[in-house]
């Protein structure tokens, strides 16, 4: 067979040219954003039917202790990442995964990094900015109560795994969520986070973070009445990430969550 001419190659291209501009790249993908004059590194999962013609919910990870580092990668590695690869069709969102370096928590400058991803994210994609949700297993626990604290307007849920409020000394992890001159703590998150619809997740047996850290919050926002919800996994350990993202009625009710209209 003769091989095809420069024009008949240059006819294919033009064909193929308004198809190839019309994909849009879905799937985990890479981004980077300037932050404190260094660039910073995350991932963005977008799910594989999405288009413009609607507004997509956006979900903000954050990840772990041990998925600390600089590639942009490990975030996807436990909690909400897996539990996408395993079944991508209960997550028609967009999520955001942040990455910390190793040595610091989601507080101070860090917190703010989380929320730049965030912002940008929201720039990028055709998102519904009333569809926002928060969540985060372990120190990524602790960064979502640390961050809706702050940032309660932002949020449509929150959804912390095993973590905790105040200072956790034994792993050297020493920003309490609510400042000092707040008052105490939990009364300070019931006044914050009145409105903003929560379902907290921990281990019953978890060794690693007390579950009290779960209990006490969420005996503080009043658990079981209105739309606070509260659910200890008997015998399970620190890993309450893997149970709590495989509960359909759990992510059924993220979903249905939206901040009221402006």
């Amino acid at each position: 067979m003769p091989a095809p001419s420069l024009s008949a190659l240059a006819g294919l291209l033009l064909c193929l040219g308004p198809l190839q501009a019309t994909e849009r790249p879905t799937g985990f993908l890479d981004r980077s954003l300037p932050f404190q004059g260094e660039a910073h590194r995350y991932q963005v999962y977008v799910p594989a039917d999405y288009t413009k013609a609607k507004r997509w919910p956006v979900i903000l990870f954050l990840h772990g202790a041990g998925e600390r580092g600089q590639d942009g990668l490990r975030p996807t590695i436990a909690g909400l990442g897996p539990a996408i690869r395993n079944q991508a069709s209960r997550f028609p969102a967009i999520v955001v995964f942040p990455q910390i370096p190793p040595g610091t928590q989601w507080a101070g400058p860090q917190a703010e990094l989380a929320l730049a991803a965030l912002d940008r994210t929201l720039a990028e994609f055709h998102a519904d900015p009333r569809r926002v949700y928060l969540t985060g297993l372990s120190m990524g626990g602790h960064g979502a109560w640390y961050l809706a604290y702050r940032h309660p307007e932002r949020f449509a849920a929150l959804a912390p795994i095993c973590g905790w409020i105040d200072e956790l000394p034994s792993l050297d992890f020493r920003s309490p969520v609510v400042p000092p001159e707040d008052g105490p703590p939990l009364e300070a998150l019931k006044r914050r986070l009145a409105g903003t619809p929560l379902w907290i997740f921990h281990g019953e047996q978890d060794h690693v973070v007390p579950v009290g850290s779960s209990r006490e919050p969420a005996r503080a926002l009043g658990a079981g009445s209105g739309n606070v919800h509260y659910t200890e996994f008997p015998g399970l350990e620190h890993n309450a990430w893997d149970a709590a993202f495989a509960l359909d009625p759990f992510i059924q009710w993220l979903f249905a969550q939206r901040r009221p209209a402006p």
